[in-house]
């Protein structure tokens, strides 16, 4: 079975996130392997990483790739740091099905 990002988290499903602010376009590029065995998704923004900006970006772009509401997406970790892990509020198993099968059709678009 392939590592996910997606994982149980007790207010949702936390999702680990590799970081690349002031990029040239916003996306979601892929999975990375982290150094711990696990993965991440990749994704870039163009906003600088000051003041939250490119951490307010990458909640935006997950949120609209997802068709959620950004408020439902809440930084719990890694604030200033590349590695991140956001918090997708709601009950946990119907997210992570929904969301893995985003992550499949994704993958086999790319």
């Amino acid at each position: 079975m392939t590592p996910s990002p997606f994982s149980i988290h007790a207010d949702g499903l936390a999702i680990r996130v590799h970081a690349r602010p002031g990029a040239r376009r916003d996306a979601i590029e892929g999975l990375r392997p982290e150094a711990d065995g696990s993965v991440a998704l990749k994704v870039s923004v163009t906003a600088a990483p000051e003041d939250g900006k490119a951490n307010a970006a990458i909640a935006r772009l997950l949120a609209a790739e997802w068709g959620l509401a950004k408020s439902a997406l809440r930084l719990i970790a890694g604030a200033t740091d590349r590695r991140k892990t956001f918090v997708l509020a709601g009950e946990p198993a119907a997210l992570r099905a929904r969301l893995e099968g985003w992550l499949k059709q994704w993958t086999e678009r790319q």
